[in-house]
């Protein structure tokens, strides 16, 4: 009413964002479509789609990258958990044969994915990281995939040893994959618009895959990144993961005395498999963000009385003196001259 005044209606703001065609978004599901032309044609571009390419899409809402991936590829397999966004793509490419688009109405994270040659997404934020571990996982293995994340988590994927954001998520990707950082999107590009800015990367599979006990390396990872400014030296000194790795060192030479009956050293391996349980029992925090806690610091000193005395703390302390652990963590754990070491 002109001259009075709008009374504010009281409880959460909605989160259903009209849509022209009569859908309505949902902001809780991270549906955000891309509304700019020209940006939608930019990422199909920098995809490299073959005409002789399977497309696996994820989350195509109303159809707009679809129809662009129709065009550059030979079939598109689309995954939409929203069943009123299915019957919207139904509707848009109706006639459209079987053989060119297929439509899996379900959790992509649930949906066993069928073959596909590459992946193009604008997949919804939160499920960026089980997401991006599936596609890594799965056989047989694609040639690239070209998907939209938030900034931040794009730039985690792409951080070089020594950068702010190096963290486990960065590890543990580029350990599979090889990852490029494409384009910068901003937020106004979406509708409704999300809060954060985006970009897409490019994953491109590591080939031969490398393969690693994932359970004992990401207990190892956790270990390492457990004080992100600290040196690994300083890491590996603290008593209580000496005395967690000297009680798996003592379990692994039990295990195989009784299974061997003879037990050679150089083929004793440390299992990390437990570090996941012991960092939860001794409320260790593992610090991906680069904060400095000098008051949970439990280096072990050379000639303390609390130091723990065992064969085993005199290997790892040896060691650690033979490399140079003095340098940060974060530019020690190279991609390049790393693995190939653990």
């Amino acid at each position: 009413m002109a001259g009075g005044k709008i009374k504010k209606e009281k409880g959460k703001p909605s989160q259903h964002t009209p849509y022209q065609g009569g859908i309505s978004f949902h902001k809780s599901k991270g549906q955000h479509i891309l509304k700019n032309p020209l940006l939608v044609d930019t990422i199909v571009q920098k995809s490299g789609i073959k005409p002789t390419d399977v497309v696996l899409e994820i989350g195509p809402g109303t159809g707009n990258l679809t129809k662009k991936l129709l065009d550059a590829g030979k079939k598109v397999i689309a995954v939409e958990i929203d069943p009123r966004m299915v019957l919207e793509l139904q509707k848009r490419f109706q006639g459209t044969p079987s053989s060119r688009l297929m439509v899996i109405q379900g959790d992509v994270l649930k949906t066993e994915l069928p073959y596909f040659d590459i992946c193009v997404a604008n997949i919804p934020y939160q499920i960026s990281s089980p997401l991006t571990f599936k596609l890594l996982n799965h056989q047989p293995a694609f040639r690239c995939a070209i998907i939209m994340f938030q900034r931040e988590f794009a730039m985690r994927l792409v951080a070089q040893p020594g950068d702010k954001l190096y963290c486990r998520l960065t590890v543990n990707t580029q350990l599979h994959a090889r990852i490029s950082h494409l384009l910068k999107v901003g937020r106004n590009n979406f509708r409704p618009p999300p809060k954060v800015d985006s970009s897409v990367v490019r994953i491109e599979p590591r080939k031969p895959r490398i393969e690693v006990k994932q359970k004992e390396w990401d207990g190892f990872l956790r270990i390492c990144f457990n004080r992100k400014n600290k040196t690994l030296g300083a890491i590996f000194r603290q008593k209580n993961v000496i005395s967690m790795l000297e009680k798996n060192y003592k379990t692994v030479q039990a295990l195989k005395i009784s299974q061997e009956g003879s037990l050679n050293e150089e083929d004793t391996k440390v299992d990390f498999s437990n570090i996941v349980d012991f960092i939860d029992d001794q409320g260790m925090e593992v610090d991906d963000d680069g904060v400095d806690d000098d008051e949970d610091e439990m280096d072990v000193e050379d000639g303390g009385a609390d130091e723990v005395q065992s064969e085993f703390k005199d290997k790892v302390l040896g060691v650690l003196k033979e490399g140079d652990f003095e340098e940060k963590r974060s530019s020690k754990l190279s991609l390049q001259d790393g693995y190939s070491a653990i």
